[in-house]
């Protein structure tokens, strides 16, 4: 016989984050991945991106895109209320949108993950739009 356990409840704070987690660790084994599509070395040897050629610039925008859902593991955790719920809305809803748009086209695993980090920026957004409020005073 097996004793209930008691559900430990989550602070919507650490679910943010840990989503942003699981969110930046596919991102990584699906860019890792990636690199074994026959011709994906020799492309990125000659210098070409997805979009177009792999000039300091285009690797900058690259690098802001996925700079911000690495921030977002710690500023889920550190910043205000109000401005951490916006900031989850937003990123959340506009990184399901760019993976969308990343995943045309593309090899079936790669599109597997692109539905985990749809989904779990998808989750992202409702988490933080679900935000548990005070319980008015009066």
């Amino acid at each position: 016989m097996s004793a209930g356990l008691e559900p430990a409840p989550v602070n919507v704070r650490v679910k943010l984050s840990l989503l942003w987690t699981a969110t930046m660790f596919c991102y990584l084994y699906g860019d890792y991945f990636e690199l074994y599509v026959p011709g994906k070395l020799r492309e990125m040897m000659d210098g070409k991106l997805a979009f177009g050629p792999a000039t300091q610039g285009a690797l900058l925008g690259t690098s802001a895109l996925l700079i911000v859902p690495a921030l977002m593991v710690p500023l889920s955790l550190l910043l205000s209320p109000r401005t951490c719920r916006i900031a989850n809305i937003v990123l959340g809803a506009f990184y399901a949108l760019v993976m969308v748009a990343a995943v045309q086209g593309a090899w079936y695993f790669y599109k597997l993950f692109g539905a985990v980090e749809i989904a779990l920026t998808l989750g992202i957004a409702w988490q933080a739009w679900r935000w548990p409020r005070i319980p008015d005073a009066s």
